[in-house]
């Protein structure tokens, strides 16, 4: 997770949270949220779902970001041998 999202929920670098029913980044999301309600709405929109602006998902060296949010996860990320990376991109010229 970013720095400043780490800082506000008051956890290390890497976060567990036990996702129940089929592993998505909306169910991922959910269990962090719920885990971590200060957490609400800083990853996506509260009222809409839909991710933030220069965050991105990353597992298993790929990109996961723009891939259906309620697609499986890959079997190496849903065991915990892989972690889901959220990134903060870096935005300027």
């Amino acid at each position: 997770m970013p720095y400043h999202l780490r800082n506000l929920a008051g956890v290390g670098r890497e976060v567990e949270v036990q996702v129940v029913g089929p592993a998505t980044v909306v169910a991922v999301l959910d269990a962090l949220e719920a885990a971590h309600p200060v957490l609400r709405g800083t990853i996506r929109d509260q009222a809409t779902g839909a991710r933030r602006p220069l965050l991105r998902f990353y597992g298993l060296r790929r990109d996961l970001t723009d891939q259906p949010p309620d697609a499986p996860l890959p079997d190496a990320i849903v065991s915990g041998a892989e972690p889901l990376w959220i990134i903060g991109a870096i935005a300027g010229g």
